[in-house]
């Protein structure tokens, strides 16, 4: 696994270096969409459609629209000029809860965490405790300059650290529209809605769950390998590549060409008027 952060785990006044990794990852099947005509990938460029040309990375702001066409522009001086008011490194540990506390709705992302070379005896202790305790820890992280709420919790073993919404975050019910109004049910639908639950009801085993539409579309498209049902894209034509001065010497030869008729017609055309 690719490490993509560093730092510790702030807990009191222990401190337990770690790695992070990135637990899960999305198994889409990803494609690229290309011109019809020739089957060639489409890029896309960046266009400013004021000044009506291409634009480059280093001619590009970040802008907050605080009203429609109104921005206030920040610069790269300002993003470093609060950095230092976020601690980087550290999970710092806030409280320690119970995991049946914090409703589904506030997971983002998982990543798993390993001690560093000197951080296992640490780690380990903060692994017993939690599970000795069946208390999850509620931390505050800095990831890629983002602040963000995290619980952190064990997984077979592995301290997890999971990203969190703040509540902000979290859209409010009151929100959705044509939520029918909560009334008493039907005694004997209700009755027959409990028992169907519970004769669907199983332990949870992940694996026994599949992408079906991944499936049917990794299928179809290894059967159009298969059947040479394939695109390849025309290469890109190549640009001759000239020597400059080789070209600087083939355009003096042409131009020394033309030269001796210039002259000649000027000649005549003297003559002719003398």
């Amino acid at each position: 696994m690719h490490t993509v952060w560093k730092g510790a785990i702030s807990f009191g006044l222990v401190n337990i270096p770690i790695k992070m990794f990135t637990a899960t990852e999305n198994k889409d099947i990803r494609f690229r969409y290309l011109h019809r005509t020739c089957n060639t990938p489409i890029n896309y460029k960046k266009f400013c459609s004021n000044c009506n040309v291409e634009v480059t990375e280093d001619e590009i702001v970040r802008g907050y629209e605080y009203e429609t066409g109104h921005f206030v522009v920040l610069s790269e001086e300002d993003f470093e000029s609060i950095k230092g008011k976020v601690d980087k490194k550290n999970i710092e540990i806030l409280d320690f809860v119970n995991l049946v506390e914090i409703d589904p709705v506030y997971f983002d992302k998982t990543y798993y965490l390993s001690p560093q070379d000197t951080g296992s005896k640490a780690y380990n202790l903060l692994r017993q405790a939690m599970k000795d305790t069946g208390r999850i820890a509620i931390a505050r992280v800095t990831i890629r300059s983002k602040e963000t709420l995290a619980a952190l919790r064990i997984y077979k073993d592995v301290l997890v650290m999971e990203t969190l919404f703040y509540p902000a975050e979290v859209r409010p019910t009151a929100q959705i529209p044509g939520l029918p109004e909560i009334t008493e049910a039907n005694a004997k639908e209700l009755d027959i809605a409990v028992k169907l639950i519970d004769n669907l009801t199983s332990s949870f085993e992940p694996e026994k769950y599949t992408n079906d539409y991944n499936t049917a579309l990794t299928e179809l498209i290894q059967k159009k390998i298969e059947g040479k049902d394939i695109q390849v894209a025309p290469e890109a034509p190549k640009q001759n590549v000239i020597d400059l001065m080789e070209a600087l010497k083939a355009s003096l030869q042409e131009t020394k060409k033309k030269s001796p008729k210039k002259s000649t017609a000027r000649k005549k055309t003297a003559g002719k008027v003398g």
